[in-house]
């Protein structure tokens, strides 16, 4: 599994690597830029809003809606991902930090309109999935909206068809989201999920206490 040094060590050639996986229609990074394409146009359909990216890497995704007039909040556990996007986007409040435990303090008093994150909750197991998604609906607006879009499936079937054709790049360390086998943890969350690729899908989520 990797650690922030791994990530500081990647994050200079992240970039290229992915594309090179998407253009490949490879696992992991097969639909990459379709699931990012998709976010970027659903968050849009607002014409300004507050986004706090999770995982955000190099800034990718998180750049165009900065150049759009989004308010950017990011964490990434890797310091060397956040000096790069720090260099997209001057303005945005980036926080190297290690989401998996919770967010830090500084995000405590702030509401968001979207809430996103990008191959990056597949280092949490289903329970802390669940746990982490529950705490971040209390960091919404009363229409705010997460969205994931990740290495995703909508059944164990789908995930197995997929580890079979990806063979030894398979990466038995990560706990990718099967929607089948995660839609009924949730109480008072509503859910629902698109599938992008045969190795990709997004999770839409709502907290239900809160939509008008």
């Amino acid at each position: 599994m990797f650690d922030n040094k791994d990530f500081d060590l990647w994050a200079d050639g992240y970039d290229k690597s992915v594309n090179l996986s998407d253009d490949n229609n490879e696992y992991p990074f097969a639909g990459y830029k379709d699931i990012l394409n998709i976010i970027y146009n659903k968050i849009r359909e607002k014409d300004k809003g507050t986004i706090l990216d999770i995982g955000i890497g190099t800034g990718t995704l998180a750049n165009k809606l900065y150049r759009d007039g989004y308010s950017i909040y990011g964490i990434d556990f890797s310091e060397r991902m956040i000096e790069i996007a720090k260099e997209k986007m001057p303005y945005a409040q980036l926080y190297q930090y290690d989401f998996s435990k919770e967010l830090p303090s500084e995000l405590d008093n702030i509401k968001f309109d979207y809430i996103i994150s990008t191959y990056a909750l597949h280092h949490l197991n289903d329970k802390e999935k669940v746990e982490f998604i529950n705490n971040l609906t209390g960091y919404l607006n009363d229409d705010g909206e997460i969205i994931i879009g990740d290495i995703a499936f909508e059944t164990r079937e789908k995930l197995e068809e997929c580890r079979l054709k990806a063979g030894e790049l398979w990466d038995d360390e990560e706990y990718y989201i099967v929607y089948d086998e995660i839609k009924d943890k949730f109480q008072t969350v509503n859910i629902s999920f698109i599938p992008i690729h045969h190795c990709a899908g997004i999770l839409y989520l709502q907290d239900n206490r809160r939509l008008r």
